[in-house]
């Protein structure tokens, strides 16, 4: 017998109704996706610092963070556990493996969002299709798209990691942006104009849609 067979999906004693009642707020995932350098990470840690501040209850799921841990790459997975248990469990950056990241985070996403917190995520998630499998898992308005903005250029200009240069020298392969494609959201519920405006601007943008939806008060 399978042991999926022997898992049975458990209700919560506590309703997410209660949790949201004695947050304040409603649960909901903020999915920031834009390229490498277009400042996701910036803005998601701006707007996570003003909403604690407001007395909110949210937290930052950053892919760079996520990959140390959730979703470790296959080499730091066998310098911990063996080669064996990388090749099953570890994750790089092919498509297949995007794909699974963004279904990983995607799903612990979702578990913040049952329990009143607002989870926002900061990852390139470079495909569409990908990321409409997350939004299709959740509620409706429970998934906000934010679509950080700046062009490559700008994104390149700033190089924040040295990941662009390494791109175009060679040394990283499947680079988004580079010679691996990024598909912009065609309809997100929020566009951010990265380029031209500072992280703080862009998270009181953000504040302003969440008070506008009635997922924060006024």
């Amino acid at each position: 017998m399978s042991n999926e067979t022997n898992v049975t999906w458990h209700e919560n004693s506590v309703s997410r109704d209660m949790r949201e009642k004695k947050n304040g707020h409603k649960g909901c995932v903020i999915w920031f996706t834009g390229l490498s350098g277009s400042g996701k990470s910036t803005v998601a840690n701006t707007l996570d610092h003003k909403l604690h501040y407001a007395g909110y209850q949210s937290v930052v799921l950053d892919g760079d963070n996520v990959r140390h841990g959730l979703n470790a790459g296959a080499g730091m997975l066998k310098d911990t556990h063996g080669e064996e248990f990388s090749k099953r469990f570890g994750l790089g950056f092919s498509a297949i493996d995007r794909e699974e990241n963004i279904r990983r985070i995607g799903a612990v996403a979702e578990i913040f969002s049952q329990t009143g917190i607002i989870a926002l995520t900061a990852f390139i998630s470079p495909y569409r299709s990908d990321r409409d499998k997350v939004r299709n898992k959740l509620k409706q308005a429970e998934f906000i798209e934010v679509f950080v903005d700046a062009p490559i250029e700008v994104c390149e200009q700033r190089d924040p990691k040295g990941l662009y240069k390494k791109a175009r020298a060679g040394e990283i392969k499947d680079f988004t942006g580079i010679d691996a494609p990024y598909e912009e959201p065609v309809a997100p519920e929020l566009v951010l104009s990265a380029a031209e405006k500072t992280p703080d601007i862009l998270a009181d943008e953000v504040v302003v849609y969440l008070k506008d939806k009635g997922i924060i008060s006024r």
